[in-house]
């Protein structure tokens, strides 16, 4: 049994739609990060950076934080959506970490400024704007020539999904990137993107341009 601390945000929804997709029982406690929750004490003493999300797979006999190694285990404990390949594994494992060290920080910053404090530092704004216009137009030339980010579907593809869509955070219209468009239709279209977009709690669908 897995247990997931998690909340209704891109780095969470990564782990839980991965969860979904595996079939693995897990339970769902929440951390609301709005309540300062992931303070609490009991919070940290499983991962230690106060960030969600966070698992104790008592079947392992670990715990861990951050959403890459959390994913790595999950994938690796279940043989699935990471390849053991040499170069196989080393493509998805690239693009995991593009979403780690570059899409999700970007776009986070581009949430902080631009969405939630509009005006608060105009040449931040710009910044994080320009960055994460040529973030998505690296996925669009890369998704141009390959159905999924890295090969068969894999961790790389729900890594950067929930980050995709919140793009109207991000002031993207995605009919101005179509290969990332239609690889974004196509996972919103999963039955467990669906269900692990919910957890921890009903956010509303899933915002797919028409």
């Amino acid at each position: 049994m897995i247990d997931l601390y998690t909340w209704t945000t891109p780095n969470g929804r990564k782990v839980s739609i991965l969860l979904e997709e595996l079939g693995l029982p897990y339970t769902v406690f929440p951390v609301h990060i709005g309540k300062d929750e992931q303070f609490a004490p009991d919070f940290l003493a499983i991962s230690p950076n106060n960030k969600i999300p966070a698992i104790v797979d008592h079947d392992a006999g670990v715990s861990i934080f951050e959403s890459g190694a959390i994913m790595v285990h999950l994938a690796e404990k279940t043989g699935r959506f990471l390849p053991t390949e040499t170069k196989a594994r080393a493509q998805v494992m690239q693009w995991l970490m593009w979403q780690m060290g570059g899409f999700g920080p970007m776009l986070g910053q581009v949430h902080y400024f631009v969405k939630n404090n509009p005006g608060l530092s105009p040449p931040a704004e710009e910044r994080f704007m320009k960055e994460t216009a040529r973030l998505y137009a690296v996925l669009d030339r890369h998704l141009a020539g390959n159905e999924h980010v890295a090969g068969d579907y894999s961790i790389a593809d729900m890594a950067i999904f929930p980050w995709v869509a919140r793009h109207d955070w991000h002031r993207i219209d995605l009919t101005h990137y179509p290969h990332v468009l239609r690889w974004y239709k196509a996972l919103a279209g999963r039955e467990a993107v669906q269900k692990g977009y919910q957890v921890p709690a009903d956010a509303g669908p899933i915002p797919v341009p028409a």
